[in-house]
């Protein structure tokens, strides 16, 4: 028997259709480093990414599954963007500003972009690679910036105002297959070539749906969300779709990423709620110490893209600001987890809570696998690598213009589940605490110690801005930890010391013996912890180690 239920597709134009009508009012505030930021309504918003679709279509020749680049900040343009491609049955493709070239490169002809959108003010990254761009054809600037850098390259240059221009407000939208392409992400290419992800207009739909669960980001338009989590960052976390669903009100820093100017737009412009990864609020952190701002109207935070350390949850307490750590990945749209604690607890009851990963939502479906593959219960002590699988979770990588889908066997399980190469155990009522990326985990003397858990500790000591602790050879053990840190201003190296702070809370066998400070800790084009690149320096000889007996 079948249901009696209409089936209307699940369709990114349905979520701007509404943004601009049933929520018409709402804004998104552009951060201009001006006396005053620019502003506009989600009615003009849609409108314009009407006439933006109008003109990629009529001017560019843009069709259904051209894929269409975005190299940009967030500001409003982008957010036109993110509703003109995919509506028009085009897929969006935003590119990570802080890739390597080479990486760039590779990402625009693998997913053989047509057209890109540029902000001006990233003309200079853009004009060096236009050269090892043969498939693209068109380039949209807009705002300002230095446009004489495009002159001589084998593109046709268009104004992104000037596009919009005279442009009809109306489209005849196309009732697309909800299971079509909207958008595409590529990972951050740690290990290994980037690999693309291509979500659909259902999949993006039903993600913004949950972010708008009162259990995971539950906002409404009295809010407004300081989205900081770059547009380019899997789809800002979905917050440029989710806002148009429920009219929550978007301030965009744009280029303005800096500790002081985002303390400024804090101040100033009051929003309820931000997003971004841990070290950003490190950063937001040390400028409001030293020059203190009002961020009372910030109620909450959601913290994601690496572990955030419990010492800056308890900093953010102390300020009024709630921090919500989640997790997730450019495979799962990102929303995995949101870490709320069951009703009627106490603060202290809380807070065990509050520092694992969170609790998965309806949507997703999580197991443990161990090292032979066996599946590993619920219990808070087994640790094993986490699968999931969901309606906004990939099921492969995009292969290629003319290429099949990509499932790689360390990327997927045979009956299609994603590994997601976290390491971690799952409480009886589905708390997800993670200890390590698989392949951050240091195996010492047949056991494994957490990386994580060194570094948080580590960061809690009031000497200590930053730490990442990795695996070095050793001939006794196999593997043993080196603790990188980074020491606040003034503070001087008490590697002794360090190590019995440690002792405090962690066993004696897991403390490292071998010690380095650094200027800073390297980073990924989204700001987590780059291990990689301080193994190699290691085993290059390029850190000042101290060795503790």
């Amino acid at each position: 028997m079948l249901s009696t239920m209409q089936d209307v597709p699940l369709l990114v134009t349905r979520i701007l259709q509404h943004g601009m009508t049933i929520h018409g009012k709402s804004q998104v505030t552009t951060w201009t480093g001006e006396a005053e930021p620019h502003r506009r309504s989600f009615a003009e918003i849609g409108i314009r990414a009407t006439r933006l679709a109008n003109a990629l279509r009529d001017e560019l020749g843009v069709q259904q599954d051209d894929r269409v680049a975005t190299l940009m900040w967030n500001n409003a343009e982008h957010v036109e963007a993110y509703f003109a491609i995919p509506c028009m049955g085009s897929v969006l493709h935003t590119l990570n500003l802080r890739l390597p070239p080479e990486q760039l490169v590779f990402i625009v002809n693998h997913a053989a972009d047509r057209v890109v959108l540029v902000n001006g003010t990233l003309l200079p990254l853009l004009a060096p690679l236009l050269p090892h761009l043969p498939t693209i054809e068109h380039v949209v600037v807009a705002g300002v910036g230095d446009r004489s850098v495009l002159e001589g390259l084998d593109v046709r240059v268009h104004e992104y105002e000037d596009l919009l221009e005279g442009r009809p407000d109306t489209y005849d939208w196309p009732e697309l297959d909800e299971r079509q392409a909207a958008a595409m992400c590529y990972t951050s290419g740690t290990t290994g070539d980037p690999k693309g992800v291509s979500y659909s207009h259902r999949s993006i739909y039903l993600h913004s749906m949950q972010v708008n669960m009162a259990e995971s980001m539950g906002l409404t338009d009295k809010d407004t969300t300081l989205v900081v989590v770059p547009q380019f960052h899997v789809n800002a976390w979905g917050l440029p779709h989710a806002t148009f669903m429920t009219g929550i009100n978007m301030l965009m820093p744009d280029r303005f990423l800096q500790p002081a100017p985002l303390a400024d737009m804090i101040e100033r412009e009051k929003p309820t709620h931000a997003a971004a990864v841990p070290t950003i609020w490190q950063g937001l952190l040390a400028e409001v110490t030293a020059n203190p701002r009002d961020l009372t109207s910030m109620k909450q935070v959601t913290i994601g893209g690496s572990a955030c350390p419990p010492s800056l949850m308890e900093a953010y307490d102390k300020l009024g600001v709630r921090v919500n750590h989640a997790w997730g990945m450019t495979e799962t749209s990102p929303l995995g987890t949101m870490a709320h604690p069951p009703a009627g607890l106490s603060a202290e009851e809380e807070w065990p809570y509050r520092l694992t990963q969170g609790r998965f939502p309806a949507g997703v479906e999580a197991r443990l696998s161990g090292p032979g593959g066996d599946r590993l219960p619920w219990d808070g002590e087994s640790a094993g690598e986490l699968e999931v699988r969901g309606n906004w979770i990939a099921s492969s990588y995009y292969g290629g213009a003319a290429g099949e889908p990509s499932r790689p066997e360390d990327k997927f399980s045979e009956d299609g589940w994603l590994k997601t190469g976290d390491v971690g155990v799952i409480s009886p009522d589905g708390y997800l605490t993670l200890t390590d990326r698989a392949k951050d985990v240091i195996k010492s003397g047949g056991e494994w110690i957490s990386s994580v858990e060194l570094e948080n500790a580590l960061m809690a000591h009031p000497d200590v801005a930053e730490a990442a602790v990795v695996a070095v050879p050793d001939e006794k053990w196999g593997e043993r930890p080196l603790a990188t840190v980074v020491l606040k201003e003034g503070a001087t190296v008490d590697y002794a010391g360090l190590h019995a702070f440690l002792g405090r809370s962690i066993a004696k066998w897991q403390l490292p013996e071998r010690w380095a400070v650094v200027v800073a800790v390297p980073k990924t084009s989204v700001g987590k912890f780059d291990k990689k690149v301080i193994r190699k320096q290691y085993a290059d000889g390029d850190l000042d180690v101290t060795e503790l007996g």
